[in-house]
C-alpha cells in the first residue's frame, strides 16, 4: 500500500495529524522497562502505517479491536527510515461521528441504500407475481450483507458495496439491451432478465468472508467447496419452496444462475439455453471486464499500456485518451 491520506494533513511545525482511520491490527506488548504499549497498524484508502501507543492503560485509553474504525491524534516520527505514528490521543467511534467510509476503504461510487432501493423497486414493478415475490424475498433476506459486500476477493468490484454496484450497472445495461431486442423479439422477457441480473451473484454473501469494513478477506469454506453459483441455486430453491413459487419460474431463474458464467471452464455447469440467460451471462462478462480495464488504466498516463492483466487473458490495456 502507499502513504495514508491521513498523513497528508499534518499540521506544521508539530507534525501532528488527526482523523479517522481503520485499525488493521493491534497487539498489546511490553517494552524492555516492563511498560505496556499497543503495537498497531493503521490504514485508510491511501495506505497504511505502523503506530505505537506508549504507556498503555486500558482504563485510560480504552480497549480496541482489529477491523474497526478509530479516531486518533498522533505525531509523525521517523524510525529506521520509515514513517511511524506516536499516538497522542485515541478513541473508538461514537454514534454521531461523521465518518466518510470512502476515505477509509475503496467504496462503490453510489450510496448502497440507493442502489438497493433501485433493485428492489425494479422487482416491485414485475407483473409476474411469483418472480416479484422470489426476487424481493431474497433481496430482503440478504439486505444487511448486500449493502456492504464486495463482488470479489481481489478482482472486479472488490469494493465496499461492490456487489450492489456490479448488479446495479448490469441492470442499467440490461434495460438498454431489452429496449433494443424486445422490439425485434417481442417474446423476450424483460422481467426474467432483470430478476436474473439482480440474483445472479447474490450468494457471494455466503461465498466470501467479509470484515466490518466491507472488504473480503478470504473465501468461506462453503464458498470454496460449493461456490456462489451452486449456493445461489440452493438459495432460490429454498425461497421458492417457502413461497410456493411456480416450478417453471423457479427453474428458469435457477438456470440463469447456473449458466451466468457462460461455460464450464469458468464454473458454469450449464451454458445459457434461452435468450434471457444469454443476456445475463454476456452482461456479467462485459461489466466485469470493463471494470478491470478502467481500473488497470486509472493510474497510467494517456498513451501508455498497463501491466499484463491476469483477469483479462494476460492482456496489456491501452489508455488512448479519446473521449
Amino acid at each position: 500500500m502507499g502513504r495514508m491520506n491521513l498523513l497528508n494533513n499534518a499540521i506544521a511545525p508539530t507534525g501532528q495529524v488527526e482523523g479517522f482511520c481503520i485499525l488493521k491490527s493491534v497487539q498489546q506488548k511490553t517494552n524492555a522497562k516492563g511498560a505496556e504499549y499497543l503495537d498497531m497498524i493503521l490504514c485508510d484508502a491511501g495506505g497504511e502505517i505502523d503506530a505505537k501507543l506508549w504507556d498503555y492503560a486500558p482504563e485510560t485509553h480504552g480497549v480496541y479491536a482489529a477491523d474497526t474504525v478509530i479516531k486518533v491524534r498522533a505525531t509523525i516520527n521517523v524510525w529506521k527510515d520509515s514513517e511511524q505514528l506516536k499516538i497522542d490521543k485515541i478513541r473508538n467511534t461514537r454514534e454521531g461521528d461523521d465518518v466518510d467510509m470512502a476515505a477509509l476503504v475503496p467504496c462503490a461510487p453510489l450510496p448502497p441504500q440507493q442502489m438497493y432501493d433501485e433493485l428492489y423497486g425494479c422487482a416491485e414493478n414485475f407483473r409476474d407475481a411469483d418472480l416479484k415475490m422470489l426476487t424481493q424475498y431474497i433481496l430482503r433476506e440478504n439486505k444487511e450483507r448486500v449493502l456492504k459486500y464486495p463482488a470479489a476477493l481481489k478482482l472486479h468490484h472488490a469494493l465496499r458495496g461492490g456487489l450492489l454496484y456490479h448488479t446495479s450497472t448490469m441492470l442499467q445495461a440490461a434495460e438498454g439491451i431489452c429496449d433494443v431486442y424486445k422490439a425485434i423479439y417481442p417474446t423476450l422477457s424483460r422481467e426474467l432478465v432483470y430478476a436474473g441480473v439482480i440474483l445472479h451473484d447474490i450468494a457471494k454473501c455466503d461465498e466470501l468472508e467479509v470484515g466490518n469494513m466491507g472488504l473480503a478477506t478470504a473465501y468461506s469454506t462453503p464458498g470454496q467447496l460449493v461456490g456462489h453459483i451452486n449456493m445461489g441455486v440452493a438459495m432460490v430453491e429454498r425461497a421458492a419452496a417457502e413461497l410456493m413459487i411456480n416450478d417453471t419460474t423457479k427453474q428458469l431463474v435457477e438456470h440463469i444462475l447456473l449458466s451466468h458464467h457462460g461455460v464450464p471452464d469458468y464454473g458454469s455447469p450449464k451454458s445459457p439455453m434461452f435468450p434471457e440467460a444469454e443476456i445475463v451471462s454476456t452482461l456479467d462478462v462485459l461489466d466485469s471486464r470493463l471494470f478491470e480495464m478502467y481500473d488497470a488504466t486509472d493510474a497510467i498516463a494517456v498513451g501508455d499500456f498497463s501491466d499484463r492483466q491476469w483477469a483479462l487473458d494476460n492482456r496489456q490495456i491501452f489508455k488512448h485518451g479519446h473521449v
